[in-house]
């Protein structure tokens, strides 16, 4: 006779199979439950961002990396009392930095909206009305294109085979009178 089988840790005759893949909602393996994690980590909205390079991408490079310097020169022999100089600088730059902090603060999350909004109804219109419009008028000109192609190749060829056939007999020589 077959021997009985052993029971589980747990107290049953039998265990209930483990599927490799695991549920994708309550993944039962590490390597599964790993991938997930790592999907999580590059999701778009969940991404981490970087608070000190703020432009990675060097979009602003040149139109508004303006310094003191880059508005407000005294050339040589024209020069204002050092103070004052130190003082306008100091004036210019704190300035322009509190100011700046000031209407994104009041105008950031606003302007943050409406450029999703503006942004989301772009990607709208290209992936369901571009897209689907572009790839329908390629669809639409291929089957016109060989309509078009028969009928040059139809009526067109023959007729200026003919013609050519016609003016490849005319010879033309060139006679020099002195």
């Amino acid at each position: 006779s077959p021997p009985a089988p052993s029971p589980s840790p747990q107290g049953f005759l039998y265990t209930a199979p483990i599927r490799e893949q695991g549920n994708i909602y309550k993944p039962n393996n590490k390597m599964m439950a790993d991938e997930l994690s790592e999907k999580a980590v590059h999701d778009v909205h969940t991404k981490e961002i970087d608070l000190v390079n703020r432009d990675p991408k060097h979009l602003n490079d040149d139109v508004v990396k303006i310094d003191f310097e880059d508005v407000i020169a005294e050339p040589e022999g024209t020069h204002s009392f050092d103070g004052i100089w130190k003082a306008s600088f100091t004036t210019f730059t704190v300035t322009k930095y509190w100011f700046y902090r000031l209407l994104s603060a009041i105008f950031g999350i606003p302007m943050a909206l409406i450029w999703g909004i503006y942004f989301a109804i772009l990607s709208f219109l290209h992936i369901w009305a571009v897209v689907p419009c572009i790839r329908s008028y390629l669809i639409e000109i291929q089957c016109i294109s060989r309509v078009y192609s028969i009928c040059i190749h139809t009526f067109c060829d023959p007729l200026f085979e003919a013609i050519g056939k016609v003016f490849s007999s005319i010879r033309a020589t060139v006679r020099k009178e002195i």
